[in-house]
């Protein structure tokens, strides 16, 4: 683990313990803010959770959470006034207020238990001691706080060993596992997140109680589980995540067309590889070159219609042919369920619909017309569905993928070409409709749109340059055959 500097601490990173200061004045002026709020009003305000796990961990963080011993909604329309921030969101009820801040969320809650009914995630809340509050929290590392007032400013107050916890790399639940997931099962998602993202552990009774507990899931409402499940695609490598998803047999409950992506089969000499362990591969793949959360999303989607398809052939073995527009309407459906968003949805069923384009492009000659049907079909997203191809070429012998990059390359490198030479950023018929209908002298209808569709079949096949001339002298030539047999 880093060290902190002795001049601000006095000890090493690792041997931080209950008392320690591990923030000075000054470090946040957020904290010196509500800090003089709190000793004006004589309210004891610690910040708690997520914010000092990071702060421990040296990890950014722009959300603090602040337990108020007192009135909350009192001391938070004070920190208001005191920040000069006009806005805030109040849930008496929960007594909890939300307030936006120059591009940070401040959460101010009060010290409380939660007793939870069996069929919801509404809690029947009380309040209670700061130890109460600490314990009913979802993991250790996330029960820790450091006072704000004058006398104890920055020091650490861990009830719960949750720093011993941070240097093992463990996550831990302050009660029984089953208590914790039982009384929120949205943290059965956010251990497997924080797993993924910090690159911590799972202590093997939390992990046993997650599997156990997993159908708790049910009383969840979707948007919560795919936010948790959108952030785990978000981490260094999703794999983990995605993995403890699998063998927890929570991806059953949430995604179980993933799960059935396991396994292989073999049959005589044939056999195909785990498509789950590929998948895993290609999102790790793909997180190494871009942080963009739809790519990711369409690598993690991207065979999911293998089991549906697969075929064994005696004579060439497994196959899998249309996966990808099988695979595309299926992501319709997926992303319903899911609660994403349209634009979402519709560009990663773009991406699984095409994934095996440019792919197929390598195993031919690289035809003009073939790379300019695939620039057009995909549009702006080009460099996003070239960079999920590339993490598609896996395999076991690394000869075999240095030849099929070569050859990919090669591909991206003419089509680069036939981009440049042919000014298809933005294509669509030199000519446009309105024009059409002039020179053909057309109503608005069906025949404008196939006349159309011709000239841009003609510069996609390359029997006429990506030019107005050119266009309008070729709809002269065609105009009649095409009107003559529209009415035949």
């Amino acid at each position: 683990m880093a060290e902190k500097s002795s001049k601000e601490t006095g000890t090493k990173r690792n041997e931080i313990t209950p008392g320690s200061v591990i923030i000075r004045p000054g470090k946040v002026r957020i904290l010196d803010h509500i800090a003089g709020t709190a000793d004006r009003l004589g309210i004891r305000v610690f910040a708690v959770g997520g914010y000092v796990r990071d702060l421990l961990l040296k990890r950014p963080s722009k959300d603090i959470d602040f337990l108020v011993l007192g009135d909350v909604v009192q001391f938070a329309e004070e920190a208001c006034r005191d920040l000069n921030v006009r806005r805030s969101v109040i849930f008496e009820k929960f007594s909890t207020v939300i307030i936006p801040y120059r591009g940070w969320r401040l959460d101010f809650v009060g010290a409380r238990r939660e007793q939870y009914r069996s069929d919801s995630r509404k809690p029947i809340v009380e309040a209670a001691s700061m130890k109460e509050d600490l314990v009913r929290r979802d993991f250790t590392v996330n029960a820790m706080a450091f006072g704000l007032n004058q006398d104890n400013f920055g020091q650490l107050v861990d009830m719960l060993n949750g720093t011993q916890d941070l240097k093992d790399k463990i996550l831990r639940t302050p009660l029984e596992p089953e208590t914790t997931f039982s009384e929120d099962p949205l943290r059965i998602m956010r251990a497997i997140r924080f797993a993924s993202q910090l690159g911590f552990g799972i202590e093997r009774k939390a992990l046993e109680a997650i599997g156990t507990m997993r159908q708790r899931l049910s009383i969840v409402s979707q948007e919560r589980i795919t936010d948790e499940f959108w952030k785990m695609l978000q981490t260094p490598k999703p794999s983990v995540g995605l993995r403890l998803l699998y063998i927890t047999h929570v991806m059953d409950v949430i995604f179980p067309e993933l799960s059935l992506l396991a396994g292989t089969q073999q049959k005589g000499k044939y056999h195909h590889k785990d498509v789950l362990e590929h998948t895993f591969l290609v999102v790790d793949n793909v997180a190494a070159m871009t942080p963009d959360p739809v790519v990711r999303f369409a690598a993690l989607v991207h065979d999911i219609a293998k089991p549906k398809v697969k075929r064994f052939d005696p004579e060439s073995g497994w196959t899998f042919h249309g996966h990808e527009d099988v695979g595309s309407r299926m992501v319709i459906s997926i992303g319903r369920r899911m609660r994403l968003p349209s634009d979402v949805v519709n560009k990663t069923a773009k991406f699984v619909r095409l994934h095996m384009r440019p792919i197929n492009l390598t195993d031919e000659e690289v035809t003009d017309s073939a790379l300019r049907r695939l620039i057009i079909q995909v549009g702006e997203d080009r460099e996003a569905l070239l960079t999920l191809c590339r993490a598609d070429i896996t395999s076991a012998n690394p000869r075999k993928v240095k030849r099929y990059l070569a050859d990919f390359d090669y591909m991206v490198s003419r089509m680069a070409e036939v981009l440049e030479k042919d000014q298809l950023r933005a294509f669509q018929s030199p000519v446009r409709g309105d024009e059409i209908m002039e020179l053909c002298n057309l109503e608005p209808g069906p025949l404008v749109g196939m006349l159309k569709k011709a000239i841009e079949e003609a510069i996609l096949d390359g029997d006429i340059p990506n030019e107005y001339d050119a266009a309008r002298t070729y709809l002269l030539d065609i105009k009649d055959k095409i009107i003559s047999e529209s009415v035949k």
